[in-house]
């Protein structure tokens, strides 16, 4: 019997949608609501089902930004064939996205053991999300704000692209929240920050995702959580995502700060009294 329910997953096929790309921690909120349902946050099979109702989320990215990313793919397809198209942007962008997915890579191999361990407690969740509010405020406001997509470099790719271990590390943290602050630390618009975001979370998150199916399959959970999980994190997330774009080309990111800050409070204080094991 899997275990997690088509319900469940349902449930967490929407908090996954509206999280994974709001800097406010997907995993976190995946890992709080899970306990509130008494699934088992440390069991081999839901971890991997988290990291694989994501592919839903990344799914949406492709379908909201395929312009784009049509648009990088054939220029790199060219810059591979042609030495005259290797000084196009787009075509050093898709060469820096890739170089910038390999130190999550790396590290997600091997930590896996402390992520899917100790890591994991809702403790450091807790923590993570405070400590990461701090961080997203204070890069909100040293940024300049004054560098648009078209300025960004391999530099900015690569370090935005490294934070990412923050959020694998620290489940909590927020993959977007320590790219989009990354970002803005160096200069970057809120709206560039949060398109970078996007595209280095592709091939991270798609890679989590298929390499942990294995695990969730043959761990416990069954194909039709899976189906109903990745299938409601794409149409939500794809809505959460045009939300987003639209939110951040206008407002700071205190509301999310603050949120956070709520959100984290409350689980210490959910772990604290024994209402949520950690």
């Amino acid at each position: 019997m899997s275990v997690i329910s088509v319900g469940q997953a349902a449930v967490l096929g929407v908090v996954e949608g509206v999280t994974e790309f709001l800097p406010v921690s997907s995993t976190g909120h995946l890992k709080i609501v899970e306990g509130l349902m008494n699934i088992p946050v440390d069991d081999d099979s839901v971890v991997a089902f988290s990291a694989v109702i994501q592919v839903g989320a990344i799914a949406a990215v492709l379908l909201y930004f395929f312009k784009d990313i049509v648009r990088i793919v054939a220029a790199w397809g060219r810059g591979l064939r042609n030495r005259e198209e290797r000084y196009h942007h787009d075509y050093k962008f898709a060469w820096w996205v890739i170089y910038a997915t390999i130190p999550i890579v790396i590290v997600g191999l091997a930590a896996k053991p402390l992520i899917d361990g100790p890591l994991g407690s809702l403790w450091v969740v807790a923590a993570s999300l405070i400590v990461g509010s701090g961080v997203m405020w204070a890069a909100d406001q040293m940024g300049r704000h004054k560098r648009g997509e078209d300025d960004v470099t391999f530099k900015d790719a690569m370090l935005v692209g490294s934070s990412q271990i923050l959020a694998l590390l620290f489940p909590g943290f927020s993959r977007s929240g320590a790219t989009m602050s990354t970002g803005l630390i160096l200069d970057l618009d809120r709206v560039a920050a949060t398109r970078l975001s996007f595209f280095l979370g592709i091939p991270a998150l798609t890679g989590a995702g298929i390499y942990e199916l294995k695990d969730a399959l043959g761990a416990g959970v069954g194909a039709a959580p899976l189906a109903v999980g990745t299938i409601v994190s794409f149409v939500v997330a794809y809505a959460s995502i045009a939300w987003l774009l639209k939110f951040v080309a206008k407002h700071s990111f205190n509301a999310f700060v603050i949120y956070r800050i709520i959100i984290g409070l409350l689980l210490f204080g959910l772990l604290g009294t024994g209402v949520l094991n950690s």
